[in-house]
Protein backbone atom coordinates (compact mmCIF):
# COMPACT_ATOMS: atom_id res chain seq x y z
CA UNK A 1 0.00 0.00 0.00
CA UNK A 2 1.25 4.01 -0.09
CA UNK A 3 1.45 4.07 3.41
CA UNK A 4 4.05 1.13 3.88
CA UNK A 5 6.51 3.32 2.50
CA UNK A 6 8.99 5.08 4.90
CA UNK A 7 10.34 8.29 4.55
CA UNK A 8 12.31 10.90 6.88
CA UNK A 9 10.21 13.90 6.15
CA UNK A 10 7.77 12.09 7.93
CA UNK A 11 9.12 12.19 11.26
CA UNK A 12 8.89 15.51 11.52
CA UNK A 13 6.21 16.86 12.82
CA UNK A 14 3.72 18.91 10.83
CA UNK A 15 1.78 21.86 11.57
CA UNK A 16 -1.67 22.48 9.94
CA UNK A 17 -2.54 24.98 7.72
CA UNK A 18 -5.63 26.50 7.88
CA UNK A 19 -6.76 28.41 4.43
CA UNK A 20 -7.95 32.01 5.19
CA UNK A 21 -11.20 32.59 3.45
CA UNK A 22 -11.49 35.58 1.32
CA UNK A 23 -14.21 38.17 2.47
CA UNK A 24 -17.57 38.31 2.10
CA UNK A 25 -19.07 40.43 -1.60
CA UNK A 26 -20.84 42.52 0.04
CA UNK A 27 -22.60 44.64 -3.23
CA UNK A 28 -22.33 48.56 -3.11
CA UNK A 29 -26.27 48.40 -3.99
CA UNK A 30 -27.52 46.73 -1.08
CA UNK A 31 -28.46 49.48 0.60
CA UNK A 32 -30.16 51.35 -1.68
CA UNK A 33 -32.02 47.66 -2.46
CA UNK A 34 -33.02 47.57 0.57
CA UNK A 35 -34.49 51.30 1.13
CA UNK A 36 -36.76 51.01 -2.31
CA UNK A 37 -37.69 47.18 -1.18
CA UNK A 38 -39.08 48.70 2.10
CA UNK A 39 -40.79 51.88 0.37
CA UNK A 40 -42.38 49.32 -2.10
CA UNK A 41 -43.37 46.80 0.25
CA UNK A 42 -47.13 48.05 0.46
CA UNK A 43 -47.79 48.09 -3.08
CA UNK A 44 -47.15 44.06 -3.45
CA UNK A 45 -50.03 43.37 -1.07
CA UNK A 46 -52.83 42.92 -3.69
CA UNK A 47 -52.40 41.41 -7.08
CA UNK A 48 -53.71 44.54 -10.23
CA UNK A 49 -56.18 47.49 -8.42
CA UNK A 50 -57.50 46.89 -4.85
CA UNK A 51 -60.99 48.24 -5.61
CA UNK A 52 -62.91 46.36 -8.90
CA UNK A 53 -66.13 47.72 -10.31
CA UNK A 54 -68.38 45.18 -9.41
CA UNK A 55 -70.66 44.20 -13.20
CA UNK A 56 -74.29 45.29 -12.43
CA UNK A 57 -76.60 41.75 -12.33
CA UNK A 58 -79.11 43.48 -15.27
CA UNK A 59 -76.48 43.30 -17.72
CA UNK A 60 -76.58 39.59 -18.03
CA UNK A 61 -75.73 38.28 -21.47
CA UNK A 62 -79.08 37.63 -23.07
CA UNK A 63 -80.14 35.59 -26.09
CA UNK A 64 -79.39 36.52 -29.98
CA UNK A 65 -76.99 39.60 -28.10
CA UNK A 66 -74.15 38.42 -30.59
CA UNK A 67 -75.99 38.34 -33.20
CA UNK A 68 -75.14 41.09 -36.01
CA UNK A 69 -78.43 43.11 -36.85
CA UNK A 70 -79.92 44.33 -40.13
CA UNK A 71 -80.30 47.98 -40.80
CA UNK A 72 -83.99 49.09 -41.07
CA UNK A 73 -85.83 48.69 -43.75
CA UNK A 74 -86.87 51.59 -45.77
CA UNK A 75 -90.23 52.06 -47.14
CA UNK A 76 -90.24 52.84 -50.43
CA UNK A 77 -91.42 55.95 -51.57
CA UNK A 78 -93.26 55.09 -54.82
CA UNK A 79 -94.49 52.10 -54.60
CA UNK A 80 -96.45 52.37 -57.91
CA UNK A 81 -94.19 52.89 -60.23
CA UNK A 82 -92.11 49.56 -61.14
CA UNK A 83 -88.54 49.74 -62.55
CA UNK A 84 -88.57 49.13 -66.79
CA UNK A 85 -87.86 45.57 -67.50
CA UNK A 86 -85.40 44.47 -70.47
CA UNK A 87 -87.77 41.39 -70.98
CA UNK A 88 -91.32 41.35 -72.29
CA UNK A 89 -94.66 40.83 -70.32
CA UNK A 90 -96.31 38.60 -69.73
CA UNK A 91 -99.59 40.07 -71.54
CA UNK A 92 -97.16 41.42 -74.25
CA UNK A 93 -98.18 39.47 -77.40
CA UNK A 94 -95.61 39.31 -81.01
CA UNK A 95 -96.37 40.85 -84.21
CA UNK A 96 -98.05 38.27 -86.36
CA UNK A 97 -98.26 38.07 -90.05
CA UNK A 98 -94.99 39.69 -91.25
CA UNK A 99 -94.15 38.46 -94.67
CA UNK A 100 -91.01 39.53 -96.59
CA UNK A 101 -90.44 38.60 -100.31
CA UNK A 102 -86.84 39.10 -100.54
CA UNK A 103 -84.99 35.81 -101.73
CA UNK A 104 -81.95 35.53 -99.20
CA UNK A 105 -80.00 32.87 -101.10
CA UNK A 106 -80.03 34.83 -104.43
CA UNK A 107 -79.02 37.87 -102.39
CA UNK A 108 -76.08 35.86 -100.43
CA UNK A 109 -75.02 34.31 -103.81
CA UNK A 110 -74.63 37.70 -105.51
CA UNK A 111 -73.09 38.99 -102.18
CA UNK A 112 -70.80 36.40 -102.24
CA UNK A 113 -69.77 36.57 -106.07
CA UNK A 114 -69.43 40.18 -106.06
CA UNK A 115 -67.78 40.51 -102.86
CA UNK A 116 -64.27 41.40 -102.48
CA UNK A 117 -62.20 38.48 -100.82
CA UNK A 118 -62.08 39.12 -96.86
CA UNK A 119 -57.91 40.24 -96.14
CA UNK A 120 -56.20 37.76 -93.57
CA UNK A 121 -55.44 39.66 -90.60
CA UNK A 122 -51.27 39.98 -89.92
CA UNK A 123 -50.20 37.52 -87.33
CA UNK A 124 -46.93 36.81 -85.57
CA UNK A 125 -45.87 34.11 -83.26
CA UNK A 126 -43.16 34.26 -80.24
CA UNK A 127 -41.64 30.95 -81.65
CA UNK A 128 -41.70 28.30 -84.65
CA UNK A 129 -44.61 25.95 -82.47
CA UNK A 130 -45.72 29.14 -80.23
CA UNK A 131 -49.35 30.68 -80.44
CA UNK A 132 -50.45 33.02 -82.59
CA UNK A 133 -50.89 36.85 -82.14
CA UNK A 134 -52.48 39.85 -84.02
CA UNK A 135 -49.50 42.08 -85.25
CA UNK A 136 -51.90 45.25 -85.01
CA UNK A 137 -51.90 45.17 -80.94
CA UNK A 138 -48.87 44.33 -80.59
CA UNK A 139 -46.88 47.18 -80.47
CA UNK A 140 -44.42 45.78 -83.46
CA UNK A 141 -46.27 48.16 -85.99
CA UNK A 142 -44.48 51.41 -86.19
CA UNK A 143 -47.59 53.46 -85.98
CA UNK A 144 -45.89 56.51 -84.57
CA UNK A 145 -44.44 57.61 -87.67
CA UNK A 146 -48.32 58.74 -89.11
CA UNK A 147 -48.51 61.44 -86.24
CA UNK A 148 -48.98 64.56 -87.10
CA UNK A 149 -46.67 65.99 -84.92
CA UNK A 150 -43.92 62.55 -85.81
CA UNK A 151 -39.97 64.33 -86.02
CA UNK A 152 -41.69 68.11 -84.53
CA UNK A 153 -39.49 69.36 -81.76
CA UNK A 154 -42.12 69.50 -78.44
CA UNK A 155 -42.51 72.56 -76.82
CA UNK A 156 -41.47 71.90 -74.10
CA UNK A 157 -37.72 71.39 -75.35
CA UNK A 158 -37.75 74.56 -77.41
CA UNK A 159 -39.52 76.58 -74.61
CA UNK A 160 -36.22 75.33 -72.49
CA UNK A 161 -33.56 76.12 -75.13
CA UNK A 162 -34.87 79.72 -75.45
CA UNK A 163 -35.01 80.05 -71.88
CA UNK A 164 -31.32 78.61 -71.38
CA UNK A 165 -30.03 80.82 -74.85
CA UNK A 166 -31.71 84.04 -72.53
CA UNK A 167 -29.81 82.99 -69.40
CA UNK A 168 -26.89 82.69 -71.31
CA UNK A 169 -26.88 85.71 -73.23
CA UNK A 170 -28.19 87.79 -69.79
CA UNK A 171 -24.75 86.02 -67.87
CA UNK A 172 -22.44 86.90 -70.92
CA UNK A 173 -23.90 90.73 -70.76
CA UNK A 174 -23.41 90.64 -66.78
CA UNK A 175 -19.56 89.68 -67.16
CA UNK A 176 -18.84 92.40 -69.72
CA UNK A 177 -20.36 94.71 -67.69
CA UNK A 178 -18.10 93.14 -64.99
CA UNK A 179 -15.13 93.48 -66.62
CA UNK A 180 -15.67 96.69 -68.02
CA UNK A 181 -15.65 97.76 -64.64
CA UNK A 182 -12.63 96.15 -63.63
CA UNK A 183 -10.71 97.25 -66.78
CA UNK A 184 -10.28 93.22 -68.05
CA UNK A 185 -10.36 92.23 -71.65
CA UNK A 186 -11.29 89.11 -73.25
CA UNK A 187 -8.80 86.93 -75.44
CA UNK A 188 -9.45 86.12 -78.52
CA UNK A 189 -9.65 83.15 -80.25
CA UNK A 190 -6.10 83.47 -81.92
CA UNK A 191 -4.57 84.50 -79.44
CA UNK A 192 -5.95 81.72 -77.21
CA UNK A 193 -5.05 79.16 -80.31
CA UNK A 194 -1.09 81.02 -80.41
CA UNK A 195 -0.56 80.73 -76.61
CA UNK A 196 -1.71 77.23 -76.05
CA UNK A 197 0.36 76.18 -79.03
CA UNK A 198 3.36 77.69 -77.13
CA UNK A 199 2.78 76.13 -73.93
CA UNK A 200 2.29 72.77 -75.70
CA UNK A 201 5.63 73.42 -77.43
CA UNK A 202 7.16 74.02 -74.20
CA UNK A 203 5.92 70.64 -72.75
CA UNK A 204 7.66 68.87 -75.47
CA UNK A 205 10.79 70.58 -74.59
CA UNK A 206 11.20 69.97 -71.20
CA UNK A 207 9.64 66.68 -71.98
CA UNK A 208 12.74 66.21 -74.49
CA UNK A 209 14.89 66.92 -71.47
CA UNK A 210 13.50 64.90 -68.70
CA UNK A 211 14.06 62.07 -71.33
CA UNK A 212 17.72 62.90 -71.53
CA UNK A 213 18.28 62.80 -67.61
CA UNK A 214 20.70 59.71 -67.21
CA UNK A 215 18.68 55.79 -65.77
CA UNK A 216 20.62 56.32 -62.84
CA UNK A 217 20.51 59.24 -60.43
CA UNK A 218 22.84 59.19 -57.86
CA UNK A 219 23.83 62.93 -56.94
CA UNK A 220 21.95 65.46 -55.66
CA UNK A 221 22.29 68.44 -58.28
CA UNK A 222 20.90 65.09 -60.81
CA UNK A 223 18.10 64.77 -58.22
CA UNK A 224 17.11 68.40 -57.90
CA UNK A 225 17.15 68.70 -61.85
CA UNK A 226 14.78 65.63 -62.24
CA UNK A 227 12.47 67.53 -59.75
CA UNK A 228 12.41 70.85 -61.43
CA UNK A 229 11.64 69.59 -65.07
CA UNK A 230 8.89 67.38 -63.35
CA UNK A 231 7.51 70.35 -61.61
CA UNK A 232 7.48 72.27 -64.68
CA UNK A 233 5.69 69.86 -66.92
CA UNK A 234 2.77 69.65 -63.99
CA UNK A 235 2.87 73.21 -63.77
CA UNK A 236 2.42 73.23 -67.98
CA UNK A 237 -0.07 70.16 -68.39
CA UNK A 238 -2.21 72.55 -65.20
CA UNK A 239 -1.88 75.56 -67.75
CA UNK A 240 -3.27 73.61 -71.11
CA UNK A 241 -5.73 71.97 -69.44
CA UNK A 242 -7.82 74.81 -67.96
CA UNK A 243 -7.36 76.61 -71.33
CA UNK A 244 -8.87 73.85 -73.43
CA UNK A 245 -11.65 73.18 -70.92
CA UNK A 246 -12.06 77.27 -70.74
CA UNK A 247 -13.32 78.64 -74.22
CA UNK A 248 -13.39 82.30 -72.81
CA UNK A 249 -10.87 83.67 -71.24
CA UNK A 250 -10.54 87.16 -69.93
CA UNK A 251 -7.09 88.78 -68.58
CA UNK A 252 -6.45 91.85 -66.92
CA UNK A 253 -4.84 95.29 -68.31
CA UNK A 254 -1.21 95.95 -67.02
Amino acid sequence: TQFAQESIYNLLPRQEEKPVKPARYISTFRPSVKREAQENKAQWKTMGPAKVAVPSPKNFLQKHSKEPKLPARKKEQDSKKLPALSVPRRADRPVMGIQSKKNFINTNAVAAITGLPKKPQPIYVDRRQGDKYLLETSGLVPKYIKKKDFGVTPKYVTKRNEEEKRAQEEYEASILETLKKRAMKRLSDEERTSLLQGLKKNWEEVYHEFQRLPVQIDTIPKKLNKEKLETQMKQLEHDIEVIEKHKVIYIADE
